[in-house]
């Protein structure tokens, strides 16, 4: 199972948010497409950070209300991990799991092409599963 089999069932449309973008303007597309961190990139492209809905609330508690005119430069997380469309899930499960990290960006040719949150790999890994239960449940009924 790879990464573009996820891709394909959940589409590879991203959302990005520039580093000079406002927090409260994060905010708003995270409320706008439903999502839980966005990717920060000034070109859609290249990737220069990641922030979530954790960053801002744990920011939230030092900054206060300062906090929603502040740039997403200043509380995104620039470490980002990434994978490919080739990259195998249970290697990114891993990867997710071992560094804590709920959002993966994906790349091609070193371009953002997609992203997965670790809802998208459960999800894809218990349609998985109900496959292979329901294979199994049919060799056994045809008494093979």
């Amino acid at each position: 199972m790879r990464i573009s089999d996820v891709l394909r069932d959940k589409g590879e449309a991203v959302v990005t948010v520039a580093p000079g973008a406002s927090v409260r303007e994060l905010l708003g597309l995270l409320a706008e497409h439903n999502v839980g961190a966005l990717v920060v990139s000034a070109d859609g492209e290249s990737i220069e950070g990641i922030v979530s809905e954790r960053d801002v609330v744990r920011a939230l508690v030092e900054a206060g209300d300062e906090l929603f005119d502040a740039e997403v430069s200043s509380i995104m997380t620039s470490d980002v991990h990434s994978c490919t469309a080739e990259d195998d899930v249970p290697a990114l499960m891993r990867l997710m799991t071992d560094e804590r990290v709920r959002h993966v960006p994906v790349l091609a040719d070193g371009r953002l092409s997609g992203i997965v949150s670790i809802g998208d790999v459960v999800k894809h890994h218990i349609g998985d599963l109900e496959l292979q239960r329901d294979s199994l449940q049919a060799y056994i009924s045809s008494g093979a």
